[in-house]
């Protein structure tokens, strides 16, 4: 099968979450397919890495994308219909340039990774399949309205509205719509009554898959993420000034390591004889991995909505025990209590932590439970046969 994929970003290095999904998924899928990718860079981006695609696609086309806030973004978004995030990607030679593609390269279908990439996508007959990794308007509902600055709120509301129109308008348009988890599945439903809903899961990274089975018994906690989302840097000051005081004083050599990509100023402050910040750049994946494998416990107090949790994943298959939220665990359909732990507020999470610190008999149940789990359910060998069973109905039923 010829595939044209749309991604907003360069699969590779894989150190986003979404970038970690794309990355794997095409290379499971080169091994059957030939992919056309089509993708935005950003000014970090280099050459090597986009022939490092070109070993598994069998053509690279690549788009720049510049800085977000800039005037001419926030202009177009004032008088566009458009919301910020599609506006950002604004590249006015990219629809003709995917015309002209799709009219000789003789493609059977067309994946479109994210609703935000379809306005980029010409009047074509090919059937297309869209994949959600979240529900973008739901992430930054949350974050207007964690807005400090309370009289912003109303105007960056217009930009959700705007975003929430528009993600329903592509999942109609769409032959055929993936997320990620149940949960997301469930809502998109909810938000756009009688759509069919194919749910293709994330996986552990190729990173994490050989890790070796041992157990990382100590007492650092741990968290990992690209600091420019917000439900990173929220859960990880939440961690730091809510969570871990309250180990601390039950478990008096306990440490903190907040490792990741763009940590923002007011986490850097944060640091301490106790508190360690670890600044990682894009590319490094093997910091990364020696993070988590160094570490004893990930906790992660995600209230932000929406996808799977890339480092919960990571984490249990480095057999690590996670603690996390509700909102956190969404998509993983582990267990409470045997493959992670669940608690809703900070309080609870700090317990959790601390039960399964001081008992080594539990931590090695978590711990054994979720490699088992994350074997059977999130490898990108069985995903990539999922997504590809959508493609073959979708073409069959569009000839």
């Amino acid at each position: 099968m010829k595939i044209l994929m749309l991604t907003p970003y360069l699969p590779y290095p894989p150190s986003a979450g979404g970038q970690v999904r794309s990355y794997n998924l095409i290379k499971q899928l080169s091994k059957h397919h030939k992919i056309t990718l089509v993708c935005f860079t950003r000014d970090t981006n280099t050459d090597d890495q986009i022939k490092h695609m070109q070993q598994f696609c069998a053509k690279v086309l690549t788009f720049k994308r510049g800085k977000a806030w800039t005037l001419p973004n926030i202009l177009r978004t004032g008088f566009s219909l458009y919301p910020f995030l599609i506006m950002i990607y604004f590249t006015p030679e990219m629809r003709h340039q995917l015309e002209e593609e799709i009219q000789t390269g003789n493609y059977d279908l067309i994946h479109a990774e994210t609703f935000y990439v379809m306005p980029y996508l010409p009047k074509t007959n090919l059937p297309t399949v869209l994949v959600e990794q979240t529900i973008m308007s739901r992430v930054f509902e949350h974050q207007v309205k964690n807005y400090e600055e309370a009289w912003l709120r109303p105007l960056y509301m217009i930009d959700v509205l705007k975003m929430r129109y528009w993600e329903k308008y592509f999942w109609r348009k769409a032959n055929r719509l993936v997320s990620v988890s149940e949960e997301d599945a469930k809502v998109i439903k909810s938000l756009t009554p009688g759509i069919q809903v194919d749910i293709v899961p994330n996986g552990v990274g190729e990173d994490f898959v050989s890790v070796p089975r041992n157990l990382h018994y100590n007492h650092t906690v741990f968290y990992l993420g690209n600091y420019k989302w917000m439900q990173n840097w929220e859960a990880a000051h939440i961690l730091a000034t809510q969570i871990f005081p309250l180990i601390k004083a039950k478990i008096s050599d306990a440490k903190l390591k907040i490792v990741g990509q763009f940590p923002t100023a007011e986490l850097k402050a944060l640091r301490n004889q106790d508190i360690n910040i670890v600044e990682l750049a894009d590319s490094d994946r093997h910091g990364v991995v020696e993070s988590t494998v160094s570490s004893g416990i990930l906790i992660a107090p995600i209230y932000g909505p929406s996808g799977t949790r890339l480092k919960i994943l990571a984490a249990m298959a480095s057999m690590l025990p996670v603690v996390t939220t509700p909102i956190g665990s969404e998509g993983l359909g582990a267990k409470n209590g045997e493959s992670i732990l669940i608690g809703k507020t900070p309080r609870d999470l700090a317990n959790l932590a601390v039960k399964v610190l001081k008992n080594k008999s539990l931590y090695q149940k978590i711990a054994l439970s979720a490699r088992a789990h994350v074997d059977k359910n999130f490898t990108y060998e069985a995903i990539s046969r999922k997504l590809e069973s959508i493609y073959e109905e979708v073409v069959h039923h569009h000839s």
